[in-house]
């Protein structure tokens, strides 16, 4: 590599990455989970008991520790990666389906991205054929891509997914049926939404150029997970400001009222320090204060990255009772453990 422009990261060969990172996440976690080779899906190591719903969640690769890190008791059953940045297959997907299938159905969690839904909807009309009943939970939460336009596929999925993995998962440990788990995860999603900016951009693995250019005094406003350009160029602000921007236009399409009550998540892009995670969650913390709005439960860290990118979203997500008892619900998963 001496000469080249490359960019240094720990890697071998590009094609393999994430292989060799899945063979990685199973040898430290082999209590949790496991790799299944064949279907390319993680799954529990120890199989949820017959009659629970199985929870199936998927997507490209770059994310992590989404989807893999919280496969485990008290959210998924099993997760699919795709390649970076890419839609896993119909055929991994319906080879997950099968495994956590225990015979009360399975319900998919998706990100509102074309392939995904494709791939995965493939894969349940085939699962279907042999008795599996199969719903899908769809999260739209990122507010940046919320166009009034009919040709648009609407709001791209962000961090709300995790909301919905964590409060379906309690749930499906509780013994709720699919039809259930269907209805709570749509509520989820359609009470949360999100925003996320970049401080400086990603760069796929083995490639030497990031996904794009920013000034010295600039940030991307409204970027998405892959890399994608923002909806704005603003300029570089102290920390209460840039958090502000975010917290700000979430709180007002949510409509949260004085003691309404919601988790916060402030999620860290790949790159971003957790100390500067915490100034943002103070200063979001405040804005809600502000608006008597309780952050009742909150995350703080990096739980659905892109790749390298620096930067942060802020996912705001109503809670009532119910919802509350279900987020503190336990949960043991390689990310998320209560």
């Amino acid at each position: 590599m001496r000469g080249t422009a490359m960019r240094r990261q720990f890697i071998n060969d590009p094609h393999d990455y994430v292989s060799e990172a899945l063979a990685g996440y199973e040898r430290a976690h082999p209590r949790l989970v496991r790799w299944d080779r064949a279907g390319n899906f993680v799954a529990r190591a120890d199989p949820a008991a017959a009659g629970k719903v199985g929870l199936v969640a998927g997507g490209g690769s770059g994310h992590e520790p989404l989807h893999a890190g919280y496969v485990g008791v008290g959210m998924l059953d099993a997760a699919v990666p795709g390649a970076i940045f890419s839609s896993p297959t119909a055929a991994q997907f319906e080879a997950a389906t099968r495994a956590v299938d225990t015979g009360a159905g399975v319900l998919h969690i998706l990100k509102n991205y074309t392939g995904d839904k494709l791939n995965a909807g493939m894969a349940a009309e085939f699962a279907a054929e042999d008795g599996i009943a199969i719903e899908q939970v769809v999260v739209d939460d990122d507010l940046a891509t919320d166009f009034e336009d009919d040709r648009a596929p609407g709001r791209r999925g962000t961090a709300a997914v995790i909301a919905v993995e964590k409060l379906c998962g309690a749930a499906a440990e509780r013994g709720a049926s699919l039809m259930e788990l269907a209805a709570l995860g749509r509520r989820v999603a359609d009470g949360s939404r999100s925003l996320a900016l970049a401080l400086s951009p990603p760069a796929h693995p083995g490639q030497a150029h990031t996904s794009f250019e920013l000034g010295d005094d600039e940030i991307e406003f409204g970027v998405g997970i892959h890399g994608e350009r923002g909806i704005a160029r603003r300029p570089f602000a102290p920390a209460d400001a840039l958090a502000e921007q975010l917290v700000a236009p979430v709180a007002d399409a949510l409509a949260l009222a004085p003691r309404d009550q919601v988790a916060v998540l402030v999620n860290g892009l790949g790159a971003t320090h957790q100390l500067e995670l915490q100034v943002v969650f103070a200063a979001v913390a405040r804005h809600l204060d502000a608006r008597g709005v309780t952050p009742a439960r909150a995350l703080v860290g990096s739980y659905l990255t892109a790749l390298d990118m620096a930067g942060c979203s802020v996912t705001l997500v109503r809670l009532d009772a119910e919802l509350l008892a279900l987020w503190d619900a336990p949960v043991r998963t390689a990310a998320l453990t209560w």
